[in-house]
């Protein structure tokens, strides 16, 4: 593939939609509201119309003006529309190809390829194939695994090592996709998306018409209110098995596969040498179940293709599972379930930490809403409650060249790091903690823009100075 290639030519009407998506908020407020004062409405859809010519035309001579091709164990990309740019990927550099498939993609068998290197960790991939057949997609991606594996002629017809390690049933998808906590996220976008119109929908003369209503039916509200979060739910639960429906999880060689999605259809790829650490994830509602999530914090990501940073490899399985398909299948890692907990005298300083937020709280609400205002009292032990989950959460264990850390925010995490990819551990201790002989400690590794990794607070300060001065013996030796 030495001859410089263009893909395929619906990437102009992707490259002008990303465009009209990105002005789409401008775009539909002129349009609509453009003839407020003007005193004809012509003048809107005609400049509309000239807006929409001009994103399409971009979006064609941005295609006329993209070619890659493979040569000379490079990934050649040539583009730009004024300036004439050269992009030349070494195949060494190149971690994986990542593929997926949107609605535009599928009637002509396409695909989105997304190159990731050691080196992109800014705002996206290090390139990006926007549409290009499924036939050269393989092609692409065996002539880069034969380079990375140094594969001789005589060995390239081997067939390659694959192996389904997990797949989705559709019972474990129905009850991943109704325990996401999603409702919060669908409830959040619709808020941000209306608030793009504050200066269109009179929102404050709405609210004034409604209180009345409000103040004379309370049952309604809440009814109204009730249906509301049913929706929202139900939204999050078809949106949650769209992604992952027919999940599945490979390992192809040395790498982890991972194809997902019915109406957008995606394939990640993540090398086993860029895993810099395991996470284990069981919120308040899979807990109770014995299910949990399992992420890979991966070496690469940025803000806006943080997925590739920590991948979740296992969206929904049994705890005790979890062991057997990490250990066997990724070296260097020991799954166990002992830990060393925070001590009991640590307890207190967990529920003062609760009450620290609750309390003024509650005092303002009985000062300025007496009677009603008391009820407020209830959310101090349903704070102390709270706290003691935390608590129980909180412990460490250090096996050989590995460390552990367990802890809650809303979410339990239990994380597994190996020294060697830890890339800073830091001891903390308050003047509040060193009389109570506690100390704190986070350890993080490198994945995506700002890292991730683990913080445990209240510990036996011995504990922590034990894993510090495990950590920094082997910075010495390096």
């Amino acid at each position: 593939m030495s001859e410089p290639k263009r893909l395929h030519p619906i990437t102009a009407v992707l490259n002008g939609l990303k465009t009209l998506k990105e002005l789409i908020i401008p775009f539909f407020a002129f349009v609509v509201f453009g003839s407020k004062g003007i005193g004809t409405i012509l003048i809107p859809i005609i400049g509309g119309a000239v807006i929409l010519i001009l994103i399409l035309a971009s979006g064609i001579v941005s295609w006329l003006r993209y070619t890659y091709r493979l040569e000379e164990g490079e990934l050649r990309i040539e583009y730009g529309l004024f300036v004439r740019k050269k992009r030349y990927i070494p195949f060494e550099r190149i971690q994986s190809l990542d593929f997926s498939e949107g609605i535009f993609h599928r009637p002509f068998g396409l695909v989105k390829v997304k190159i990731e290197t050691a080196g992109s960790s800014g705002a996206d991939a290090e390139a990006v194939l926007t549409a290009i057949s499924k036939v050269e997609a393989a092609a692409i991606q065996d002539v880069l695994q034969n380079a990375k594996n140094n594969r001789s002629e005589d060995v390239l017809s081997q067939e390659v090592k694959e192996e389904i390690l997990y797949k989705i049933s559709a019972k474990e998808l129905l009850l991943l996709a109704s325990t996401s906590g999603g409702v919060g996220v669908v409830i959040s976008a619709v808020v941000a998306f209306l608030s793009q119109f504050d200066d269109i929908i009179p929102y404050e003369t709405v609210f004034h018409q409604l209180e009345d209503l409000v103040a004379n039916g309370v049952i309604f509200i809440s009814i109204l209110v009730f249906i509301g979060f049913v929706l929202a739910w139900i939204i999050a639960v078809i949106g949650m098995m769209l992604k992952y429906a027919d999940f599945t999880l490979k390992k192809v060689d040395n790498d982890l596969i991972i194809t997902r999605g019915l109406l957008e259809k995606k394939q990640l790829t993540i090398p086993l040498n860029r895993i810099q650490g395991i996470r284990i994830s069981e919120n308040l509602l899979r807990q109770p179940l014995g299910y949990a999530s399992v992420y890979i914090e991966s070496a690469g990501g940025s803000a806006q293709n943080a997925e590739s940073a920590a991948v979740n490899i296992l969206p929904f399985i049994k705890r005790d599972k979890v062991r057997g398909i990490i250990e066997g299948n990724i070296d260097g890692y020991t799954l166990s379930d002992e830990m060393i907990s925070a001590p009991k005298r640590s307890l207190r300083r967990y529920v003062f930490r609760g009450w620290f937020l609750v309390v003024p709280i509650s005092v303002l609400l009985i000062i300025f809403l007496r009677p009603w205002g008391f009820l407020s009292l209830l959310l101090l032990p349903l704070s102390a409650g709270w706290s003691y989950l935390k608590f129980k959460a909180a412990g460490w264990n250090q096996t050989g060249n590995q460390l552990t850390l367990s802890y809650r925010n809303v979410v339990k995490h239990t994380v597994y790091m190996q020294k060697n990819k830890i890339q800073s551990l830091a001891m903390k201790k308050s003047f509040f903690q060193s009389k109570k002989e506690l100390a704190s400690v986070e350890a993080k590794v490198m994945s995506g823009m700002g890292g991730a990794g683990g913080a445990v607070v209240d510990l036996e300060e011995k504990d922590v100075r034990t894993m510090y001065e495990w950590y920094s013996r082997e910075e010495k030796a390096l």
